[in-house]
């Protein structure tokens, strides 16, 4: 694979964000879904999330800006530094040899197999750290670990975060909204009709794509949007009522707004002020079943001047005093 700053088009010295963008920017560009036409789209798709995958990474863009590994993410092998062969027995300064006999009862000190008080496998001298390289890659163990096997990488995508805002209709529809992913994908999602606000979904699939697996997932937080008139309290919705003064000591059937339209409801005489009335099922859906809305009554006075209310006031008030 090519040097993967070349792929993304970013110098050596670019940060994270502006690595993170490049990738954005080249994902959206070639992604499979907006190239149905172009099959080599897929392929500079492969690389540009192969590319990512080690400078989106701290650690591996360290071990390839040290020459550990290369663009594809595997060791590198730099070959036999200081070789200058050897015998068959020994060592020579600066040097090793492959020596199987020599000495009676096991293998001479640069022995190529099995190993001697003390020392290690010559493999694993020679190959130890592009071993271990791959191991970490693999995510197990190796041959050598104990209770264990080793394990084979899934090279599975990354995940991405990405938050949903709706309404409290859009949740009691069930509407499709249309999610634009930070993998410069957009795809419609069904909303589900028990979400509550701050939940975290995990949709399959909609993560960052991988050329060795398959794709991570997308961790949908849905955010539901303030409303004019309801108040969300998880299932359950609240609801100011106004209403006027010779409703409240008279009593009146007033309309009520809910998800489903107005419906009637009942004020009985002489309601105070903050009085809270349940309409029940007039809510959100819920796993256990539907919310209630809850409404809480107002008294309204008139925004003119009123002589006959203001004379009763007064009377109410002399009352009060004299009493």
């Amino acid at each position: 694979m090519r040097d993967p700053y070349d792929v993304l088009g970013v110098p050596k010295s670019a940060s994270e964000a502006e690595i993170k963008k490049a990738f954005r920017r080249l994902a959206k560009a070639y992604h499979p879904d907006q190239n149905q036409d172009d099959p080599k789209a897929t392929a500079r798709f492969s690389e540009v999330n192969q590319a990512y995958e080690i400078l989106g990474d701290a650690a591996k863009r360290a071990q390839f800006d040290r020459g550990e590994i290369d663009g594809d993410g595997k060791p590198r092998f730099r070959g036999f530094e200081g070789f200058s062969g050897g015998r068959g027995e020994g060592m020579g300064r600066g040097g090793f040899g492959f020596g199987f006999g020599g000495r009676k009862g096991g293998a001479g000190p640069g022995a190529g197999a099995g190993t001697g008080p003390g020392g290690d496998d010559i493999f694993s001298q020679i190959f130890g750290e592009a071993f271990r390289a791959a191991e970490q890659r693999a995510g197990g163990g190796g041959a050598g670990a104990t209770g264990g096997t080793r394990s084979r990488t899934t090279g599975r995508g990354g995940d991405v975060s990405v938050t949903l805002t709706v309404t409290v209709e859009e949740i009691a529809q069930g509407a499709k909204k249309r999610l634009d992913l930070p993998t410069g994908r957009s795809v419609d999602v069904s909303i589900p009709k028990a979400v509550t606000d701050g939940q975290v979904i995990r949709v399959r699939g909609l993560g960052e794509a991988s050329p060795f697996g398959e794709p991570g997932d997308a961790m949908l937080t849905i955010r539901i949007a303030p409303h004019p008139r309801f108040t969300v309290e998880g299932s359950n919705l609240r609801l100011r009522l106004p209403i006027a003064l010779d409703e409240a000591v008279l009593g009146a059937n007033v309309r009520v707004s809910t998800l489903d339209g107005e419906v009637a409801m009942t004020v009985p005489p002489m309601t105070s002020s903050g009085r809270t009335f349940r309409l029940r099922g007039k809510g959100l859906p819920s796993k256990e079943g539907t919310g209630d809305l809850y409404v809480v009554v107002e008294i309204k006075l008139p925004e003119g001047p009123d002589e006959e209310l203001v004379a009763y006031a007064r009377k109410r008030r002399a009352a009060r005093v004299e009493g």
